[in-house]
């Protein structure tokens, strides 16, 4: 079922998806980035909850499902372009969003022209699984 708020959406211009940044409601800090298709963006403003669209899975991506760390959302936003969401949230669980564990994917920064993590990990990934297990090949 489309939705006029998901009617308005140019899925088109991105194949079918567009992107998404996740920002943390209280502290306005972006927490991640992804993509939604009709479907994902719908489900999200039915039940809630960030759902996003996983394109290498190709498949419904309901941030939390296996791990706890779901994200209740609190606003929605658009781009001028239409093509563009921002999703202001409450990152539940043990707070992270990013899958290595760290609050925030964006954990590193550029120094000296390397990439550095910047960020502690708020719990281990192992604790969910293997799905978890990526780790960055960036120096600490």
């Amino acid at each position: 079922m489309t939705t006029q708020a998901s009617a308005a959406i140019d899925f088109a211009k991105g194949n079918g998806v567009v992107p998404v940044v996740a920002v943390d409601h209280a502290s306005r800090r972006v927490l991640m980035f992804a993509y939604m298709n009709r479907e994902a963006f719908e489900e999200t403003v039915a039940t809630g909850r960030a759902c996003y669209f996983s394109r290498s899975r190709e498949r419904l991506w309901r941030k939390g499902e296996e791990s706890g760390n779901f994200q209740v959302v609190r606003e929605i936003r658009i781009d001028c372009d239409e093509d563009t969401i921002v999703l202001m949230v409450e990152q539940m669980g043990d707070g992270a969003a990013c899958h290595t564990g760290h609050e925030s994917c964006f954990y590193r920064r550029l120094e000296n022209g390397e990439w550095r993590e910047v960020e502690p990990r708020k719990v281990d990934p192992a604790k969910y699984g293997p799905a978890y297990g990526h780790q960055s090949k960036t120096p600490r």
